[in-house]
């Protein structure tokens, strides 16, 4: 196996040529200590994830971990799937630290960095809670445009506001409100969408004055006001009738950013380059990826690209595509992206008019045909009393909200910590959200119980679709426990108001900590 130095790895990442660096422990544990340009891809779900961000096995690719030996099973499990270049760096972020470069915390760490330059570089205008509720009670004409995904919305959303998830706002803005008098006010739960929801409406020149809310539903809970919770208020669906209007406006930002259209039959001659990863991402609205998208395409909703980038994107200097209908919403993603600092960034123009249909490009996970045995939901129910054991995958956030009566959260890779009770059990079921992780781990439950497993099929979704009771627990997983899952203040159970006030200074601070990193460049790909 390969193994490199710091020296050697700090080189690859400003050499201009692609690179893949995954770090292999779980994503809690990523979002301790981790380099800025490593993408998690923790062993429990490598499967899917690993070949989700690469889609070309012969990228250049570095595993890094805490020099606890995950790197090199990662590495070990890469070369054996068909990936040629693969190395390990030597020591970890240990060895990073002590070489005198910068480790940071958190997750989407690249894309939050950016929302901190974007509001200095733009000088985005933001307004406080209080300030907001005040001009709420006053009932000046405004509206609030909420810019994270329409779930988050639905947990907690400030009073008044609607979800407009970040990529459809330029989209959309003309309907919504096409009084130029209207005040517009963008919020997300901390600063980053709040700060690329605002600043992405005054790039597109809209007339209307339009402010962030400073530190979101976290600044609003923080100055002792209370969220709604449950609304499900949203855009209008549909092509707006301003649309014509959006793609003038998103045209000019993505030209003063230097972003490239090409044509279908371009793409498709970069579909057929085996020397470049390509990322061929479609940035509208779910339900409309859903109901007809290009072949071979992925759903990426362009807000959430902007703020979390690198959950589609695992190669640095990747070639990176970008699908709509009309063009607006790819054009303004694209300039972000842009501005982000990857340079090979494309709008195909007229992309979705000659395709409609056809599969996502789901990569194929040969681990999912391994036989196993299967259960139905009746067919658990009515065993769940006789000493049957349930193993259940999902996210411990996800657990804590709603679990078959009597299961045990585990982690693929930590399953160890169930021995005893998956041992004792007469029967063991092993469950996840779509069942597909649930497949992944039956060889782990099977060596460690010593009897055939069975799978839930259509995983613990099918239960809760099946109107079968739910056991909910805030504790179980501990706040500490939870090595899966990056918890985010209103995750945790104790200390929630400090983690508010910590996680907003982190954000804050992001603009320095990439200044003494030195490895990022943002906004320059703009002056090419």
């Amino acid at each position: 196996m390969n193994t490199i130095d710091t020296q050697t790895l700090r080189a690859w990442i400003g050499d201009g040529h692609e690179l893949a660096l995954l770090d292999a422990r779980e994503d809690g544990e990523f979002g301790t200590e981790h380099l800025f340009w490593a993408i998690p891809c923790g062993l429990s779900r490598r499967e899917t994830r690993a070949r989700a961000l690469l889609p070309r096995p012969a990228t250049r690719i570095c595993c890094v971990d805490d020099g606890r030996g995950l790197a090199e099973q990662l590495a070990t499990w890469l070369e054996s799937i068909g990936c040629t270049d693969v190395s390990v760096l030597k020591g970890g972020t240990k060895a990073w630290i002590a070489a005198g470069y910068v480790v940071f915390s958190g997750v989407n760490v690249p894309s939050k960095a950016f929302g901190e330059w974007v509001e200095h570089h733009y000088g985005t205008e933001s307004l406080d809670a209080p300030e907001l509720d005040a001009l709420i009670k006053s009932g000046r004409d405004m509206v609030v445009l909420d810019s994270r995904t329409l779930e988050e919305f639905t947990r907690m959303s400030i009073p008044t506001g609607i979800s407009v998830p970040g990529g459809e706002l330029v989209y959309r803005i003309g309907d919504i409100a096409p009084n130029p008098d209207t005040l517009v006010v963008v919020n997300c739960a901390g600063r980053t969408r709040s700060i690329m929801g605002a600043e992405s409406l005054r790039r597109a020149g809209i007339p209307n004055k339009v402010v962030a809310l400073r530190n979101g539903t976290m600044g609003w809970d923080l100055a002792g006001l209370n969220c709604e919770h449950g609304r499900t208020e949203r855009f209008a669906a549909g092509t707006p009738a301003s649309a014509a209007l959006a793609l003038e406006r998103a045209t000019n930002f993505a030209h003063e950013t230097g972003v490239r259209t090409i044509s279908p039959a371009e793409l498709t001659a970069f579909e057929a380059d085996g020397s470049r990863t390509l990322y061929v991402l479609d940035v509208r609205d779910p339900p409309e990826f859903r109901a007809g998208h290009r072949p071979g395409s992925v759903s990426a909703p362009g807000g959430q690209l902007v703020q979390a980038t690198d959950t589609w994107i695992g190669v640095r200097n990747a070639r990176i595509v970008l699908l709509c209908d009309t063009g607006a919403r790819a054009r303004m993603s694209a300039a972000w992206l842009r501005l982000m600092g990857h340079q090979d960034v494309f709008v195909v123009e007229g992309g979705l008019d000659a395709v409609r249909s056809g599969g996502s490009r789901r990569a194929t996970v040969p681990e999912l045909t391994i036989p196993h045995d299967t259960i139905g939901v009746a067919g658990l129910a009515a065993i769940l009393s006789e000493n049957t054991a349930v193993v259940d995958l999902s996210r411990s956030v996800d657990f804590r909200d709603g679990h078959i009566p009597g299961a045990h959260w585990g982690v693929r890779t930590r399953l160890t910590a169930l021995e005893s009770a998956i041992q004792a059990a007469k029967n063991v079921v092993i469950a996840s959200p779509d069942g597909e992780a649930a497949i992944l781990a039956v060889p782990e439950v099977r060596t460690l119980s010593g009897k055939e497993p069975r799978v839930l099929t259509g995983g613990t979704a099918a239960w809760k679709a099946a109107g079968q009771p739910l056991e909910k627990n805030r504790l179980i997983p501990a706040d500490a426990d939870c090595i899966d899952f990056y918890l985010r203040p209103y995750d945790r159970n104790s200390g929630i108001e400090e983690a508010m006030n910590a996680y907003l200074s982190w954000e804050i601070d992001l603009v320095h900590e990439i200044e003494r990193d030195g490895t990022v460049r943002f906004g320059a790909s703009a002056h090419h």
